[in-house]
């Protein structure tokens, strides 16, 4: 067997996918929008900002070797194999991926109306007061090519730095705009800043439903920051190595006086692995509250159990999703 020493994976741990595919595979790299690039074999992992992740999935990373054990399925030694010999100095492509900070954002043009996304999230149990409320605030609107929801996250200027697109239909579409920043994820927080508490959710989604159940509760949740993921948090393969997401550590800097964080993750094995993970990661410095739904996969599911509603979803992980 192979033995490869610390520095051998080191250096291979620093080949971003787009450079090995690059080099080795390069008609698997297909152009999906300026910066971005999509696998021919797989047309929902996106590559960008030195990053990949497969939507379909729920999996990503950032090395090529996270790639080849995570997708295609090998062995820790054959991916060494198959990345050590690759160099990012020996491309030859002219291409050159952007940092984050120096990409606009790109917003879908707004739909005259937003009838199916308030129908949509009406259907999903969502409060219409609170829908009126966040369209009114252009936290959310409906796209005028595809009609899905676009749920908009600012920044302390109120400038639009994260939006991700969501289908109205049985699509379950779910992608992030061009030039998004997690670190701006959608939100609703305290009007008056006096919370000492944040809520935290996998999706925009979850977090609305949330809001809803506080208010049938005849609880007022402008009165609690209420702060989205945008999508599945990845712990590290060392869970003891897990960072804070972004996101959440962008709030944390920017608010102090928080002392105490509620995860609401979903109730799936990604969700609990990440649920360990977050309170690994900041249990010593905040008091951390794991308060999963009490009914199905993740707070949507449980709302449309208060309310009665049937989700047509298909069956994973023994919920309605």
């Amino acid at each position: 067997m192979p033995y490869y020493t610390k520095d051998e994976i080191n250096k291979a741990k620093e080949i971003d996918l787009y450079s090995f595919l690059g080099q080795k595979y390069p008609d698997e790299l297909v152009p999906f929008s300026k910066d971005t690039f999509v696998t021919r074999e797989h047309d929902s992992l996106k590559i960008s900002n030195g990053f990949w992740y497969w939507f379909s999935k729920g999996i990503g990373g950032k090395s090529a070797l996270d790639y080849l054990i995570k997708v295609k399925g090998m062995s820790f030694i054959d991916a060494m194999k198959e990345v050590i010999g690759c160099s990012k100095s020996e491309i030859k492509y002219d291409y050159k991926q952007r940092k984050k900070e120096d990409i606009e954002l790109q917003l879908p043009e707004k739909n005259d109306n937003n009838d199916k996304v308030i129908s949509y999230l009406i259907s999903r149990g969502i409060d219409k007061d609170i829908i009126d409320e966040c369209i009114s605030k252009e936290l959310i609107y409906e796209s005028k090519d595809k009609h899905n929801i676009t749920f908009i996250g600012f920044d302390k200027n109120y400038k639009a730095r994260f939006a991700c697109e969501r289908g109205t239909n049985s699509s379950r579409y779910m992608h992030d705009c061009y030039g998004s920043n997690k670190a701006f994820s959608f939100k609703l927080t305290d009007k008056n800043q006096l919370s000492d508490s944040v809520h935290l959710f996998e999706s925009a989604i979850d977090l609305l439903s949330y809001a809803t159940i506080l208010k049938e509760n005849n609880k007022d949740f402008h009165l609690e920051n209420l702060l989205s993921l945008a999508g599945v948090y990845q712990p590290a393969a060392n869970i003891n190595e897990s960072k804070v997401p972004i996101s959440l550590a962008l709030f944390l800097n920017n608010n102090p006086n928080i002392n105490k964080i509620y995860l609401h993750l979903d109730n799936d094995q990604a969700g609990r692995l990440a649920t360990y993970a977050l309170k690994n990661s900041i249990m010593n410095k905040y008091e951390v509250i794991d308060d999963p739904p009490k009914v199905g996969k993740d707070f949507n599911d449980y709302l449309c159990s208060i309310k009665g509603i049937k989700k047509n979803y298909e069956r994973r992980n023994g919920y309605e999703k």
